[in-house]
């Protein structure tokens, strides 16, 4: 499987994915990362793992990094 962004493919077979230390059994919310130190990051659904694969630049990953740590996407309620 391939995946690109902004003119850059990066080629995912055989790679290993990290899978979220919030993911568990119990838990519908499972995620795995690949290529953090890498041109692209790409996310997939643990449970699907022949699924979509989304894919963001270092810069974009940091982002978003930054801003759940910081609770910029934490629900309101």
């Amino acid at each position: 499987m391939r995946v690109s962004k902004d003119g850059v493919t990066v080629d995912l077979t055989g790679v290993s994915w990290v899978k979220s230390s919030r993911s568990g059994p119990y838990s519908d919310n499972c995620v795995e990362v690949t290529g953090l130190n890498g041109p692209l990051v790409a996310v997939r659904d643990s449970k699907d793992p022949g699924g979509a694969v989304l894919a963001f630049t270092p810069g974009e990953w940091d982002a978003f990094v930054e801003g759940a740590q910081g609770g910029e996407f934490n629900r309101a309620g």
